[in-house]
């Protein structure tokens, strides 16, 4: 019970359960089916939830630190939370702000290949424990600052391997993680912005034919950016300047007040709309590029109520200037959480679709799933293949594949049975 009335439970801001497609037409009327319905997912109700923290806060006493639950909704959870505690988490201070020290009282001790063992064996131990037919792992943890990509340490499969068993300090927690997920056959999906996925990492996900994807979870301010840049440069209209401005309070935004780890953020927010800029050459010269800035500051007051201010500045008709300014308020993580939820079950159910080309016998899609490409704000892609930042023909991607599995044609819009 809230002071707007009763509120019972939802899938609110879930691509996967909330959201649906259209089939067809019958008699006029457009046809239209869950998403969830187009091919056999696992439901969110059916996943079994753990993980690692540097925290050791029992998921009770971490709700009420959050503040994103209704007080009267904690009281509800509390029994159901109190007894889960995280298991202990990979810690590197070089890694995260300095303010995250005071958290880290759960960790795993060791060298970075004994960390790497362990985690692969809390995998197995998770796995058993819960009689789980798969599992998949999400970085939904704070942004790391950029590993230095070097030659010799983290370039290859196996200068990456090398250099865990030589404790190199140049490979981060998340890295870390990846590697133990690829060595038991796990998909991973990192949801910041560091570049988890270094060179060697990808080399060896390939190899072994283990789903990763990523980076960082859109579910805000990018996902608007990529739909509106997207409809003005559609549009034939210039923008010539992008102004993003945030604040929040929570322990995101407390991590980000580090000069290293907000240059991770900073890249994922600004490339999202270079492949917009790079399709009209109408209206950019070779190398032009609209003046993007991004602002992230902390504001501990506002807690996870992140506020988000923008400014799109376009040039226009003879030259006129068009100034698009927009305001958005956003729980962070009551947008994220669903975001978690579709990524855990899309990159499930990726692993179990199958190609066949020219008489070939079955293959698995590319390790590197690029149909995640919608919920992440810098999709990983295979080397060569264009980075599309577009929502909607991100969402289309993805919408059309799934409609090949069951033998529909895929959207094109066109509606010529209705013109000829």
């Amino acid at each position: 019970m809230t002071k707007d009335g009763l509120r019972k439970p939802n899938y609110y801001g879930s691509l996967t359960h909330a959201a649906t497609c259209r089939v067809g037409n019958y008699q006029g009327e457009e046809v239209h089916v869950p998403f969830s319905s187009l091919l056999p997912m696992v439901h969110p109700n059916d996943i079994v939830v753990g993980g690692w923290d540097i925290s050791s806060l029992n998921l009770a006493d971490a709700m009420e630190r959050a503040r994103v639950l209704d007080f009267e909704l904690q009281k509800q959870l509390v029994p159901y939370m109190r007894g889960t505690v995280p298991l202990p988490g990979i810690y590197d201070p070089d890694f995260i702000a300095a303010n995250q020290v005071g958290r880290a009282d759960n960790l795993i001790k060791g060298s970075r290949a004994e960390q790497v063992a362990a985690v692969r064996g809390h995998i197995r131990d998770f796995r058993a424990a819960h009689s789980l037919d798969s599992v998949v792992v999400l970085w939904t943890a704070n942004t790391e600052r950029y590993a230095e990509v070097l030659e010799g340490l983290n370039d290859t499969a196996a200068n990456l391997l090398a250099a865990v068993e030589r404790d190199e300090a140049e490979i981060a927690p998340s890295t870390l993680y990846a590697l133990a997920c690829v060595q038991e056959g796990v998909p991973f999906v990192n949801g910041s912005p560091q570049n988890t996925f270094v060179p060697g990492l990808i080399e060896l996900a390939t190899e072994a034919g283990v789903l990763i994807g990523g980076d960082d979870f859109k579910s805000g301010q990018t996902k608007m950016k990529s739909v509106l840049v997207d409809y003005l440069v559609g549009a034939g209209i210039k923008p010539v300047s992008i102004v993003s401005y945030n604040h929040l309070g929570n322990n995101d935004g407390m991590n980000l007040s580090a000069p290293a780890t907000f240059r991770s953020k900073e890249i994922s927010k600004s490339n999202v709309v270079d492949d917009m800029v790079l399709s009209n050459e109408l209206l950019y010269a070779p190398g032009e590029h609209p003046d993007h800035v991004v602002v992230i500051k902390y504001v501990p007051y506002v807690a996870d109520s992140k506020r988000a201010l923008d400014e799109y500045v376009s040039e226009i008709f003879m030259g006129g200037r068009n100034t698009i300014a927009m305001h958005n308020t956003c729980e962070d993580s009551l947008l994220a959480a669903p975001i978690i939820l579709d990524l855990v079950i899309l990159a499930e159910l990726l692993t179990r679709i199958r190609l066949a080309r020219d008489g070939e016998e079955l293959a698995g899609l590319h390790p590197v799933a690029v149909l995640l490409s919608y919920l992440t704000k810098a999709p990983l892609v295979p080397q060569g293949t264009p980075v599309v930042n577009a929502l909607a023909k991100q969402r289309a991607m993805l919408e059309n594949v799934f409609r090949a599995c069951v033998g529909l044609a895929p959207e094109n819009n066109m509606m010529l049975e209705f013109k000829a």
